[in-house]
């Protein structure tokens, strides 16, 4: 029987699968308990993975994927993303929904204060 080739450990620059899992589930708004919740698993497991204290099966992978709206190559890649996430984070969805909901001068006095404030931050 031939012998298996060896292969050379992959390099993870600074970030484990489970540092990744974390970065990625906080860029998208959730806590360990929603993405949890999102899966069927409990918060725990959650914590394990992000901890590398379990190995990330493939199957949870893709669900994790599917879940944040990534791709598997986006959470399973050795190297870090570099930029933003492309949407929103879940939390400011849901900011802007619940202005959305409000009435018309209430959105015009939330919008006007957030500006006020925005301008504050870009002029430091």
């Amino acid at each position: 029987m031939p012998k298996r080739p060896k292969l050379s450990p992959l390099d993870f620059g600074n970030e484990t699968t489970g540092q990744r899992l974390a970065r990625l589930r906080k860029e998208h708004g959730f806590t360990q308990v929603e993405l949890a919740k999102k899966l069927g698993i409990i918060q725990s497991l959650v914590s394990d993975y992000e901890t590398d204290r379990l190995r990330l099966p493939s199957e949870l992978a893709v669900r994790i994927s599917v879940a944040l709206d990534i791709t598997t190559d986006e959470l399973l890649r050795p190297q870090p993303k570099k930029s933003p996430p492309k949407k929103p984070s879940l939390k400011v969805v849901r900011r802007m929904e619940e202005i959305e909901k409000l009435p018309p001068r209430q959105q015009a006095f939330v919008l006007s204060a957030l500006d006020s404030i925005l301008r504050g931050e870009l002029a430091r």
